[in-house]
């Protein structure tokens, strides 16, 4: 099976210019929930080819900006050259040496591709600053239980990548095992209607 890094670097050749509700919903979840608040050091998990890390930038002392994917991250290099943000490579399902003491994390669309979330609230715990903030904006469970994955075309095909199932406790339970309360809980409805299917989950989380 080809494994998520791999499947990402493959993505990155058609990931910002092919339609993507998914994206450009969490890009507009992310600028409502942190919309008008500034952040001294913040790390952004997940950045991707950067759709939100200039943005952040904008709002913030100091952005360490995380991807698994070196050819996702590439783009993100070439688009963000603001000298407040620094990028690296890494792996959230590891221990993080992203650096500590930030105020700020947000992590967009990666934990489908993560199994042990009460490992990220940990380490999320143990890097932010006391009164940190962390924001988390994923694919909604309902989606999910509706057979929904992150998944892009290619000359051979339709290439879906590896996820694993996230129920609204499993979030609930990581977090307030870790330490965190919950300032806020969104979800995203495609054009705001409400009485389809939620595609995103969004949580604004407080540690003490």
């Amino acid at each position: 099976m080809t494994s998520t890094r791999e499947a990402y670097d493959e993505w990155s050749a058609t990931y910002d210019v092919v339609v993507n509700p998914t994206r450009d919903l969490e890009k507009r979840a992310c600028e409502t929930v942190l919309g008008g608040v500034s952040f001294g050091r913040v790390l952004e998990l997940g950045g991707g080819t950067g759709k939100n890390t200039a943005w952040l930038a904008e709002r913030s002392r100091e952005l360490v900006s995380v991807d698994l994917s070196p050819e996702m991250q590439a783009i993100a290099r070439r688009k963000v050259t603001a000298k407040n943000v620094e990028f690296r490579i890494g792996d959230v399902t590891v221990q993080w040496d992203f650096g500590v003491g930030f105020d700020l994390i947000t992590c967009s669309l990666i934990l489908e591709h993560v199994e042990d979330l009460q490992h990220v609230f940990r380490e999320a715990a143990r890097t932010l600053m006391p009164g940190g903030r962390f924001y988390l904006c994923e694919l909604h469970p309902f989606k999910q239980y509706h057979g929904s994955k992150a998944r892009f075309e290619t000359d051979k095909g339709t290439k879906v990548v590896e996820c694993f199932t996230h129920h609204f406790s499993d979030y609930v339970d990581a977090a307030t095992s870790t330490g965190f309360s919950i300032e806020r809980m969104d979800e995203w409805f495609d054009d705001d209607d409400r009485a389809g299917m939620p595609r995103l989950l969004s949580f604004f989380f407080k540690r003490p």
